[in-house]
Order: structure tokens, then C-alpha cells, then sequence
């Protein structure tokens, strides 16, 4: 029986969204693992983001909090907003108390992935805050650690991400994640893979 990921993200602008992507691509690059995106609900209304000037939605299904339970691990991606997760995906977490109530989640390995619009803008406060969200569900929370190598240490090029996951500095919206971070991107989605398939196995 393959080992199912469920790669669950917001993206206002895309960047968190082409992080999911490659992510994806890690994940499934691992045999016997079945990966899929999803989306948390947006919570603004469209006249809202239109005055944000945010693209419209990608056709990436929409996942209820429910069909979490379905899975056997899963990578989180999200904006930051002042150091944290950005609302919509909290709102999201908030709606899964009745998973916590039946531990439906509980045991399962868990990683985060962000965007943050500096340098100093939460790289590494937002996994770490967002962290409380797996530990009371009792989740596994998985960082990719320095598993990266020699690309966790660059320091001639601007390079998002952190030991926790992971990540994307968007600026003022027009910079779009670089090789670098894509690929370290799909690193966490092999990593992650490949961790929550032996997980599975030894369950």
C-alpha cells in the first residue's frame, strides 16, 4: 500500500504555491508514495483581494479539514503575517477540532514550508510558532535539519528557508523563488517521503 502526502498550502501571490509544486515533485520522486496538493478555503472576499491585487485561485482542489484524516503525512505551507501563519491557514487549523477530539491525526509526521516578505520576516519564527499546531494534535513534526548540505550555508546569494523547512522570501511581491529555493523545496518533499514512508512501514 503506497504512503499518502498530502502537500496543504495557502498562497496569496503563488510564492508559497511554486514551493508546493516542487515539493510535490520531491515527494513523489519517492517510490510508493502518493502525493497531492490542496488548498485551504480563502477567507477574504474577492473584492478584498482584488484591492490586494492577488491573482486569481489556481485549480488546486480545495481540502476540508476531514480529509486530512486520509493521510499518512503532510507538508504545510503557508505566508507569513507578522511572524506567524497567515490567517487562512490558521482558520483552517482551528476548524479541526473534531480531528483532535477522535486523534485521527495523532502519530502522523508533519513539515512546514513559508514565505516570508524580508529577510528578518519570519524565516524561522513562523515554523516555529506554527509548531504548537502539530504538537496538540500530537503530531511528528519532521524539519529537514541540515540535510540540504552545502545549500543551507549560502551566503553570496538571497536564500529563504531555514533547519525547520522550507522557504521563500517574496519581497515586495515581484521576486519569485530561485533555483536555490526550489530546489530545497524538493529536498523537504524527498526528505519528507521518504521518512513518512519507513514511518508507515514500521506502524
Amino acid at each position: 500500500m503506497s504512503t499518502k502526502i498530502y502537500i496543504v498550502y495557502y498562497s496569496m501571490y503563488g510564492h508559497v504555491e511554486k514551493l508546493a509544486e516542487e515539493i510535490l515533485k520531491g515527494a513523489a520522486s519517492v517510490e510508493g508514495v502518493e502525493a497531492k496538493l490542496w488548498q485551504v478555503p480563502e477567507t477574504l472576499h474577492d473584492d478584498v483581494l482584488a484591492k490586494m491585487s492577488a491573482p486569481p485561485k489556481t485549480d488546486v482542489p480545495i481540502i476540508t479539514p476531514n480529509e486530512l484524516a486520509e493521510a499518512d503525512g503532510f507538508l504545510f505551507g503557508f505566508p507569513t503575517r507578522f511572524g506567524m501563519m497567515a490567517a487562512q491557514f490558521k482558520a483552517f487549523m482551528d476548524a479541526t477540532g473534531g480531528l483532535w477530539r477522535t486523534q485521527q491525526l495523532a502519530g502522523k509526521p508533519a513539515g512546514i514550508f513559508y514565505s516570508t516578505g524580508s529577510q528578518g520576516g519570519g524565516q524561522e519564527t513562523t515554523p516555529l510558532t506554527a509548531i504548537t499546531q502539530l504538537t496538540h494534535h500530537g503530531m511528528i513534526f519532521v524539519p529537514i535539519g541540515y540535510t540540504f548540505g552545502a545549500g543551507m550555508f549560502e551566503m553570496e546569494k538571497i536564500k529563504g528557508g531555514s533547519p525547520y523547512g522550507a522557504g521563500t522570501f517574496a519581497g515586495d511581491g515581484s521576486r519569485q523563488p530561485s533555483e536555490l529555493e526550489l530546489e530545497q523545496a524538493f529536498h523537504q518533499g524527498k526528505y519528507f517521503a521518504t521518512i513518512a514512508k519507513k514511518l508507515k512501514a514500521a506502524a
